[in-house]
């Protein structure tokens, strides 16, 4: 039995998957923040532009600090900021974690504290924990379309996941479902987050990374091959750490104001990292590694029976008084006459 296994998996060549995703959300949600009040958010709003094709940044909540403008205002309060006179500042001191250039004067923040003048983006954003629940709730809604296309170069052969009798109707209508519909290649939000066992609400306000796994294991003897999907979290949270994981990035939107002044709405978002991992191998027969396997089989079972043979000597007398018969000087002598009478 375990021969033929080997041979099973032994007479084909293998190939390491190379491919390539392109991905695409759709889905409208309506927010309602003090900033902003209540507006409709859409892709080209929520979508942050991906620094690769592989990954993209879905934005489920934020902090906005509204129509900052280039100009001097007090710095948020820090360690290195709260002052009580001029001469806690330095003009020119830059820290990076602040939000612009120390004009040397101390000023007041608030009716109880004072902190260093800077020059920037003004007001300063403010240091505050995001919204709870999250801004936008309706994201767990929306859908994300996966185009992966792969190739196994030694084998010259090339697929998609989008089966090739699959109609634009179908794709503008159809959700991955792995029991009713495993081979749809959209995608919602929140299946992913359910299969991964993971609150999607509860992740929204921080944030955090999904992968969503494609494994593609290919028998191209038998025409199998078919992508399999799986979703987890990446970023786990440390069960010895204290503190919550978050992801999030900066952008800001910009435009003029009525009197002609360089105005920005700067943007805090907290999201979804989305990770397309692809993984596969490719199989085929080839002759030469049969040739290969086969030779490497009867090695392995000559090996294999002498080591028995060697095993089973060393350690039964048993087996020593089957394989070999003992003589005494009596029956050397008939044995003797018994050959001289036949020649």
């Amino acid at each position: 039995m375990y021969s033929c296994v080997f041979l099973s998996q032994s007479h084909q060549d293998t190939d390491s998957v190379v491919s390539s995703v392109t991905t695409k959300v759709k889905g409208i949600a309506l927010i309602n923040s003090s900033e902003l009040g209540e507006q409709i958010w859409d892709v080209a709003d929520y979508v942050i532009s991906p620094e690769d094709d592989e990954s993209f940044f879905l934005m489920t909540n934020m902090i906005i600090t509204p129509n900052q403008t280039q100009s001097k205002c007090a710095e948020y309060p820090t360690q290195k900021s709260v002052c009580t006179s001029d001469m806690n500042c330095t003009k020119g001191f830059k820290d990076v974690q602040g939000n612009g250039v120390q004009t040397g004067r101390c000023v007041q923040y608030s009716d109880s504290e004072k902190t260093c003048e800077v020059s920037g983006w003004c007001p300063v954003e403010k240091k505050v924990e995001p919204p709870n629940p999250a801004l936008l709730t309706d994201a767990e809604n929306f859908t994300i379309f996966i185009k992966n296309n792969i190739r196994f170069t030694k084998f010259d052969f090339n697929k998609r996941n989008i089966p090739p009798n699959i109609t634009r109707s179908y794709l503008a209508n159809c959700v991955f479902n792995r029991n009713t519909d495993p081979n749809c290649p959209i995608f919602r939000v929140k299946d992913i987050f359910e299969e991964a066992q993971e609150d999607f609400q509860t992740m929204a306000v921080y944030g955090g990374v999904m992968a969503v796994q494609i494994q593609w294991n290919c028998d191209l003897d038998n025409g199998s091959c078919v992508p399999q999907y799986s979703f987890r979290r990446l970023d786990k949270k440390d069960p010895e750490s204290s503190e919550t994981p978050r992801h999030n990035l900066r952008f800001a939107k910009y435009y003029k104001s009525s009197d002609g002044k360089d105005t920005r709405t700067l943007i805090k978002g907290y999201g979804i990292r989305f990770d397309v991992l692809v993984y596969g191998e490719g199989r085929k027969f080839s002759f030469t590694q049969t040739v290969l396997s086969v030779g490497a089989l009867l090695s392995f079972l000559r090996v294999a029976d002498f080591i028995c043979d060697w095993f089973v000597r060393c350690n039964s007398k048993a087996y020593k008084k089957k394989k070999f018969t003992y003589l005494n000087e009596n029956d050397l002598v008939s044995e003797q006459q018994h050959l001289e009478t036949q020649t």
